[in-house]
């Protein structure tokens, strides 16, 4: 694509899709052209916030754009993503990329005939935190990873089940660090807040490689973004929320006696802190999008990611039995 600043809109422009408005009204390279939402009031007042404009029907603002972002909900996803591609617009769909397999698998079956990029928004990828995990687990040998994604209860998001909404993010991420060969599966859930299931814990073994075990909650009253990785000496502890890493290595216990104090125990490890670049993943994001447009390139989440995430994640899904906790009793006074 030649040099001139790529032309870019918005399809829905609720809490993520404002996300992207803002990072494109600033990005080098870009004309942000103009966003479109069913809600007309809420388009026309993201539209007049970053000086674009604003066209109800996303038809209309296909025909004056190169690139855009989708972040309509799920359900919308094939709909409004097989027509962008139609009209070889290259698209940066939000995760999930479907709402089910068979929408999925007919996204990357039009991606595959379509000559222009289809990049899927698992942003986690983009995370700095988990851009620098990966230098560091170059070169050590995993045995295990633990990942917590913990989140309080949103009203916006109970469409559907915290596997998709929050899970899928992580299943993403084991995906990338340890390819596919997943042999084993068990997982248990539990509804507290929806009819769908809210608390979900899935182990998942790797063939002739390590285990993982991803929690995912929408009814936690904190939130955490937490991945830790068990290694031979070492163990990696990952805060994508603060994006910080540390590993700590070279434990040494030691058990202390004298005759004036009772036995003790201390333990002292060899702790290394990381630096990690200060970048916003969506900023990381959405710059490398842009660049796969102008270059030609192969995105990082391709639109084939983003099928085996969900197909990983439909199988835990079978796998959890759901059980619906039941209300508490009130405490005899």
């Amino acid at each position: 694509m030649p040099s001139r600043p790529i032309r870019v809109g918005v399809i829905g422009v609720g809490r993520q899709g404002e996300r992207h408005s803002r990072v494109y009204s600033n990005l080098a390279g870009v004309q942000f052209v103009g966003v479109s939402d069913l809600s007309a009031d809420r388009g026309r007042a993201v539209a007049d916030r970053y000086g674009v404009e604003y066209c109800r029907d996303y038809a209309d603002l296909l025909e004056r754009v190169d690139a855009v972002s989708v972040a309509t909900p799920t359900t919308a996803h094939l709909e409004v993503v097989a027509e962008c591609l139609r009209r070889q617009v290259h698209v940066l769909v939000e995760k999930p990329l479907a709402g089910d397999l068979e929408q999925a698998r007919q996204i990357v079956h039009l991606a595959r005939q379509a000559s222009v990029v289809l990049q899927v928004g698992h942003i986690e990828r983009f995370n700095p935190a988990f851009l620098e995990l990966q230098s560091v687990l170059a070169d050590l040998p995993v045995i295990a990873l633990n990942a917590q994604r913990l989140s309080p209860f949103d009203t916006s998001n109970t469409d559907t089940d915290v596997v998709l909404d929050l899970m899928i993010h992580d299943i993403d991420l084991v995906l990338a660090l340890f390819g596919g060969g997943i042999e084993a599966i068990q997982a248990c859930a539990r509804s507290a807040r929806t009819a769908l299931p809210d608390y979900v814990v899935a182990t998942l073994t790797v063939a002739r490689g390590p285990m993982a075990t991803l929690t995912a909650s929408r009814v936690t009253e904190h939130k955490v973004r937490l991945l830790e990785i068990t290694a031979l000496d070492a163990y990696v502890e990952v805060d994508l929320l603060g994006k910080t890493i540390s590993i700590y290595r070279r434990t040494l216990p030691e058990y202390l006696a004298n005759h004036q104090r009772p036995l003790r125990y201390r333990q002292e490890n060899v702790v290394e802190r990381i630096y990690i670049p200060t970048a916003e993943p969506l900023l990381l994001q959405l710059q490398d999008f842009i660049r796969c447009v102008r270059e030609g390139n192969q995105p990082k989440v391709t639109a084939e990611d983003g099928l085996r995430a969900l197909e990983l994640a439909a199988r835990i899904r079978e796998q959890s039995a759901v059980t619906e906790l039941p209300a508490p009793a009130l405490l005899a006074v």
